[in-house]
Formats: C-alpha cells, structure tokens, sequence
C-alpha cells in the first residue's frame, strides 16, 4: 500500500492588514509550526490549505 504525503499552505493576514501567502508546503509537523508561528505574530484570517506537490495558495480578492 502506497503512502501518500499531504502538503499544506497557508493564506492569512498580517497585523497590518496586508494579505499573504505561504512561498513553500508544508508536511502536518512543520503547518503545525507554522500555524502557531502565525498566530502568535498576531496574523488573522489563517487559512490551512491542502496542496499537490508544485502547487501553493492563491489570495483571493
């Protein structure tokens, strides 16, 4: 039986309002890492994204 990685993103929103996108994909550890990164930072709007290998977030809007 195969194993299948999944990768993460992330969309979110800086304390200043400016809106990103995450520039690499994460495994489950390290977007848990992340994920606390950003929020501690005080981000907003943190959006988990499940991605394909090669592919990352769009910001919508």
């Amino acid at each position: 039986m195969p194993i299948t990685m999944q990768s993460y993103s992330f969309t979110w929103t800086d304390p200043d309002g400016t809106p990103r996108a995450s520039a690499v994909a994460y495994d489950r550890i390290s977007a848990d890492r992340r994920r606390n990164e950003l929020e501690k930072a005080g981000a907003t709007d943190i959006d988990e994204v499940p991605v394909q290998p090669g592919e990352l977030p769009t910001l919508e809007g």
